[in-house]
């Protein structure tokens, strides 16, 4: 019976092993091997025959938002995006009036990591945008959301990945990095982006 049910009884033993393992991290090595990356190809699903909206529009439905397309972008390294919600829609067009260049980044632009349970999780921080003074990765979040756990390790692993870029970047010249944590209910159109860095970056 042992040998008949030998791998279903492994994984079970091995589930039951998982829940109580631990590690404890010291700390990492930092290894720049580039720097700079390509921009990701970015792939998108739309409605054919729907061209893409006007991101200066509110959707009729915003509670559809991450269904449309939007494009119309002066400062965008991308001819379109998605948004995946209102206020992302807003901040793009902040970073649009102000940045001097922005996008939304593709997974695996920045492989930042963070801690999720017993996992190293990608992190895709949901917009970057370059001015005169800096470089930002921005992260819109729901205020119910802030104090989750997991916007807490992302928000701790993606302001240690500014502070090693910034390390690296300005023995060369280049612009800081900071990350900016900001509250959905906090982004309105006639927002600037220098308040909301003022407001809400991570040190």
């Amino acid at each position: 019976m042992l040998g008949y049910y030998q791998q279903q009884l492994a994984q079970f033993i091995h589930i039951q092993m998982q829940e109580h393992r631990w590690e404890k991290v010291s700390g990492y090595d930092v290894n720049v091997t580039s720097g700079f990356m390509t921009l990701k190809a970015s792939a998108f699903i739309a409605t054919a025959g729907k061209s893409p909206q006007d991101f200066h529009v509110p959707p009729a439905d915003k509670s559809k938002i991450a269904q449309l397309v939007y494009s119309g972008f002066q400062r965008c390294l991308y001819i379109v995006q998605k948004f995946q919600s209102d206020a992302e829609r807003k901040l793009a067009i902040i970073l649009d009036r102000e940045a001097e260049k922005w996008f939304k980044p593709a997974l695996g632009q920045f492989q930042i990591y963070y801690q999720s349970g017993i996992e190293q999780k990608e992190y895709q921080p949901d917009f970057v945008a370059e001015t005169a003074t800096h470089i930002y990765l921005l992260e819109p979040k729901a205020s119910n959301e802030l104090e989750s756990a997991e916007v807490k390790e992302k928000k701790k692993a993606a302001t240690k990945w500014c502070e090693n870029a910034t390390a690296h970047t300005q023995k060369y010249g280049g612009k800081p990095w900071l990350y900016v944590l900001i509250p959905h209910n906090a982004i309105t159109e006639n927002m600037t982006l220098a308040g909301l860095v003022a407001q809400y970056k991570q040190s």
